[in-house]
């Protein structure tokens, strides 16, 4: 096969160079030349791939691709139901949190029915064979293969037929086409180019493990999120067993699903109820703690929001928030102070979730405020409350999606009362929960008065 022509591509103006330059020739710009691949001509002139043909969007089938079960519910939750022939599939997360333990977990659950090719490209064999017998997972059907070169991975893939590939990690892999190292933008982009093409030509499903920058966003190009069908952030507090699988983009099912898991000494073990891992057990109730039902894709689950607030000596208070969004936090204690009557202006502000878990909905706006004016008046709620629901700038409390779902997931844990918008009051009384239905933000304090 020949070696490929290489070229460097500003990322700035978009100029090309032949060899690589500190600067770019015709913008100026600095380090912006990064190394590429020339595409392969055919004799005909034309690209080298498949030709294809016009079709009419009403007379192309609707049905959807059968999904295979990857042997873990929580998994197969956030993939949408299972694995799909042809997927790719990016996941990331922190170092030792756990990325490879899952993906070699799912490939022995997978290897009884499908054939797997498990590459290794950061660990020797002997390694991955150790952490295997530590998962005590049964019948092991997994082919191994050490290798960090994405032409000699393709060929044996290519002979080997597997239906599920597990690639550990993209970082490591490398082309021969080009000069650059491996783990840089155009090896990471450019091998996972190759990968792509091979799984939609086989109907193998294709797991990547990619790595994490020092600001918790994938490493390499922002491309290599686009090329792939499904990326899947793997989460979690390094001093907590608790870890949290989110789709962040899924071509064939919803995004923003949560599959949670628990680290024990055998691997990854699925957590069926996670609404109980993120709830304290106080001794009595305490002052700033309030219990909301927020929605995860699909799944309702309760969770535990704390506020801290004391007075705080410098000029310009503090507001924090761990899991929450900062900017929100700021603007519901200006709506508490205009509707509410209460003022923090010499007040420092902290809010954090449970768990680690993060709560990017509006649903928890009112439950905030709930917390932050409890540990300001050093009043606990009672532990039998739920509250959820969104504060407008004018005070109104608006509703929020599967209020009555929501609902039914707090009665299942045994709460007693909730608060919740106006337009969130079910039709039919839920057994076992008095259901307290507020339009603004003073008729939600009154019920605590």
């Amino acid at each position: 096969m020949a070696k490929a022509k290489i070229q460097f591509v500003c990322n700035a103006c978009g100029g090309v160079a032949p060899k690589w330059n500190g600067q770019c020739p015709e913008c100026g710009a600095w380090n912006s030349l990064h190394e590429t691949a020339l595409a392969v001509a055919s004799r005909q002139g034309g690209y080298a791939g498949v030709q294809s043909s016009v079709q009419r969007l009403a007379e192309v089938s609707a049905q959807e691709s059968p999904r295979v079960s990857s042997g873990t519910e929580e998994l197969d939750r956030v993939l949408g139901g299972g694995l799909i022939a042809g997927a790719v599939i990016l996941l990331g997360g922190d170092p030792g949190i756990g990325k490879s333990t899952l993906l070699l977990q799912n490939a022995i659950n997978v290897s009884a029915r499908l054939k797997t090719l498990y590459v290794t490209g950061e660990e020797s064999p002997q390694q991955v064979s150790l952490r295997a017998q530590r998962l005590h997972t049964g019948t092991n059907e997994v082919n191994i293969l050490a290798e960090t070169r994405c032409e000699a991975i393709l060929e044996i893939a290519q002979s080997e037929k597997p239906k599920v590939m597990v690639i550990d990690s993209i970082q490591t892999v490398y082309s021969a086409q080009l000069q650059s190292a491996p783990g840089s933008v155009a090896q990471v982009r450019e091998c996972t180019a190759q990968l792509v093409r091979f799984a939609k030509a086989s109907d193998t499903t294709v797991f990547l493990v990619g790595h994490v920058t020092k600001e918790g966003t994938l490493a390499g190009p922002r491309v290599l999120e686009h090329m792939v069908d499904t990326v899947l952030y793997f989460e979690g507090d390094s001093g907590s067993r608790f870890r949290i699988v989110r789709a962040i983009k899924n071509r064939f099912g919803a995004i923003n699903e949560l599959g949670v898991f628990a680290m024990t000494e055998h691997g990854l073990r699925e957590v069926t109820n996670p609404s109980a891992i993120f709830l304290s057990r106080h001794e009595r109730p305490v002052s700033g703690s309030v219990i909301m039902v927020t929605r995860e894709g699909t799944r309702p689950m309760l969770v535990e929001l704390q506020a801290l607030v004391d007075e705080s000596p410098l000029a310009q208070p503090r507001r924090v928030t761990v899991g929450l969004e900062q900017n929100r936090l700021a603007m519901l204690l200006a709506v508490l102070h205009r509707h509410g009557g209460v003022q923090m202006y010499n007040q420092d502000v902290y809010a954090n979730v449970v768990g680690g878990v993060r709560v990017s909905e509006t649903g928890a706006d009112l439950p905030l405020v709930l917390a932050v004016l409890s540990s300001f008046r050093d009043r606990p709620l009672p532990p039998d409350w739920v509250v959820f629901g969104e504060i407008g700038l004018a005070g109104e409390i608006r509703p929020v999606q599967n209020g009555e779902e929501r609902l039914r997931e707090a009665a299942k844990h045994g709460f007693k009362r909730a608060i919740v918008p106006m337009a969130n009051a079910p039709r039919r009384a839920i057994e076992g929960l008095e259901v307290v239905a507020v339009a603004r933000l003073q008729e939600a304090l009154e019920q605590w008065r």
